[in-house]
C-alpha cells in the first residue's frame, strides 16, 4: 500500500491504524526497499521479525541511524508520543530531505493524529483499512483447518469492522463454544465495542411476533431486506426510514423488530448524550460514532424522537457556539454519504419541528406515518397482551378501544390485572382525546406527504346488484 509514495520519494508518512503488529506484517513487500522496524524497547530489527539488528531505544538516535543508510523503510511504532520532544522534531525536519535524497521513508504507525505543527508540513497521513470479509475468511481457514472446521462466509461478514486480533478472539471462542464459526458469538463479542466505546449503545431486536399490525411498514422493510443480500448488485441500498406518529403506537417497537427483520444487531445513536462541555467535543464524538457505526457495518441504528435531539439547531450559534449546528451538519453528511451495510430507522412525534434538510429526499428513503391502530390492529394488541400479561381480555373488546393507541392498550392490560375491566379502561384517558386538535393536525399533514404505516381494515363487505335500468347501460349500487 506504501509502493507508489516510496516512488514518489515522500519522506516520512503517518499511518492511521490500532493494529500496529498487522501493520508491520502487511506493509513489506518484495522490491528495492529494505523494511525496518523500531519501538522504544527492542530497538532496531528487521520489519515482521524479532531479530533485533541496533539495540538503539532512543528515538533521536534512530532518526539519525535512519540518516546512514539507504532505501530503508522505517516502520516506528508510537514515535508519535515523542513528538513533544525538541530533539526529535529537529531530527525529523533535519532528516527529511537527506531520507528523500536517500530513497528512504520515515513511517510512523500511530492510532491517532497527534503532530506538533512543525512536522505537519513533512508527514503525509494514510489509513489502514481494517480486515476486509475476504481477509476475515482466510483467517477463519487458518484457525479452523487444524480442527477440521468448516469456514463461513456469514461469520465473516458479520466480523467486519473487528481488527484481526479482536476477529481472531471471536473466532476462538465460537470454535470453543459451538464449535464451528458462529454468527451470533461473533455479534456479541462485536458488540463489546459499541461498549467499550461509551457513545452507543447495543440494544435487543424485537420479535417481529411482538409487534401488532403495521403491516405495510413489515412489508416494506422486508422487500428492501434483499438489498443487502451478498452478492447483490442490482438493488440499490436502502439508507433507513423515518417514523412520525404519534407517541405510544409503536415507533420505537418498529425501529426495534426492524433489526429482528435483517437478523442485524440493534445500534441506538443517543446525540444528546454526545454532547460534551468542552469546545469541540461534541463534534469530535459525533464523528467518532458515525465512524464506529460504518466500520462495525451490518446493523440497525435507532434514532428515537429526532426532533428533540435537533431541538436548537436555528439558534445554535447563539446558544451553544454552533455545537448542535456541526453534530447536525455531521450527521446529514453522514446519512447522505454513508455506503456501508447499515439501516437507520429514526422516530419523530412532531415533524414540523424538524430542520427541512432532515427530511428532504436522499437523507431517508421514505417517511411512513404511524397511526392509531385499527380496529385489526387492536385485535393484534389485545392478543399479544393476553399472551404477555397472561390476561384474557376478549377480542371483541377491541371494538371499545378506538382512539387508544397500542402503549394505553397495554396500560388497560396491566390495570386489568389488579381491577375489573371496566374500572381498567376508565382509568386510562387516551392522547386521541387530550390532543385531539395536535393529533388531526399531525394525520392531515402526513395525509399527502407520508406512507401510511398501519394495517388498513377490511372493507365492509356490501351487497352489490347490478340491475338495467330503462336504458340498457348498467348501474352499479
Amino acid at each position: 500500500m506504501l509502493q507508489e509514495y516510496l516512488k514518489a520519494g515522500f519522506p516520512a508518512l503517518l499511518l492511521l491504524t490500532t493494529e500496529p503488529a498487522r501493520a508491520e506484517k502487511i506493509i513489506p513487500f518484495d522490491g528495492h526497499w529494505r523494511f525496518f522496524a523500531w519501538d522504544c524497547q527492542r530497538g532496531i530489527r528487521l520489519a515482521g521479525s524479532q531479530k533485533i539488528l541496533e539495540e538503539v531505544r532512543d528515538p533521536v538516535e534512530m532518526l539519525r541511524w535512519l540518516d546512514t543508510v539507504q532505501d530503508a523503510v522505517m516502520l516506528a511504532h508510537n514515535l508519535h508520543l515523542f513528538t513533544d520532544s525538541v530533539e526529535v522534531i529537529q531530527c525529523i525536519q533535519n532528516g527529511s530531505d537527506t531520507w528523500k535524497a536517500k530513497g528512504n521513508c520515515l513511517v510512523v504507525i500511530s492510532p491517532q493524529i497527534q503532530m506538533r505543527p512543525e512536522l505537519k508540513s513533512i508527514f503525509t497521513v494514510l489509513d489502514l483499512p481494517l480486515p476486509d470479509t475476504e481477509d476475515l475468511y482466510i483467517l477463519q481457514n487458518e484457525l479452523g483447518n487444524p480442527l477440521n472446521v468448516r469456514p463461513n462466509r456469514k461469520a465473516a461478514r458479520l466480523a467486519r469492522g473487528l481488527t484481526e486480533y479482536e476477529a481472531e478472539c471471536a473466532y476462538a471462542l465460537s470454535l470453543v463454544k459451538r464449535r464451528y464459526f458462529s454468527s451470533n458469538i461473533i455479534a456479541q463479542l462485536k458488540a463489546q465495542l459499541i461498549r467499550k466505546s461509551g457513545l452507543l449503545e447495543v440494544w435487543e431486536p424485537e420479535h417481529l411476533s411482538n409487534v401488532g399490525g403495521l403491516s405495510q411498514l413489515k412489508a416494506y422493510i422486508k422487500s428492501r431486506a434483499k438489498a443487502f443480500t451478498p452478492g447483490n448488485e442490482s438493488l440499490p441500498r436502502p439508507k433507513g426510514l423515518l417514523l412520525v406518529g404519534i407517541p405510544g403506537t409503536g415507533k420505537s417497537l418498529s425501529c426495534k423488530a426492524a433489526a429482528s427483520i435483517l437478523g442485524w444487531p440493534l445500534i441506538r445513536l443517543d446525540i444528546g448524550a454526545l454532547k460534551g462541555s468542552l469546545v469541540g467535543e461534541s463534534e469530535k464524538k459525533i464523528r467518532q460514532a458515525t465512524q464506529i457505526i460504518s466500520s462495525f457495518g451490518e446493523c440497525v441504528v435507532w434514532l428515537d424522537e429526532l426532533e428533540k435531539a435537533l431541538s436548537g439547531v436555528k439558534s445554535s450559534g447563539e446558544t451553544d457556539a454552533g455545537t448542535t449546528s456541526g453534530m447536525f451538519s455531521h450527521l446529514l453528511t453522514w446519512l447522505q454519504e454513508n455506503t456501508s451495510p447499515v439501516f437507520v430507522m429514526a422516530t419523530a412525534n412532531d415533524i414540523t419541528k424538524l430542520p427541512p434538510e432532515t427530511i428532504r429526499a436522499g437523507r431517508f428513503d421514505a417517511i411512513f406515518m404511524v397511526d392509531l391502530p385499527s380496529l385489526r390492529e387492536r385485535r393484534d394488541i389485545l392478543k399479544i397482551m393476553n399472551a404477555r400479561y397472561g390476561t384474557k381480555i376478549p377480542l371483541e373488546y377491541a371494538a371499545n378501544l378506538n382512539g387508544y393507541s397500542g402503549a394505553e392498550i397495554e396500560q388497560i392490560c396491566r390495570e386489568s390485572m389488579f381491577t375489573d375491566m371496566e374500572t381498567a379502561f376508565h382509568s386510562v384517558i387516551p392522547l386521541s382525546r387530550t390532543m385531539r386538535e395536535e393529533i388531526e393536525a399531525l394525520r392531515n399533514w402526513a395525509r399527502t406527504r407520508a406512507r401510511p404505516a398501519n394495517t388498513p381494515d377490511d372493507e365492509p363487505e356490501e351487497t352489490r346488484r347490478i340491475r338495467t335500468g330503462p336504458t340498457s347501460t348498467p348501474t352499479v349500487q
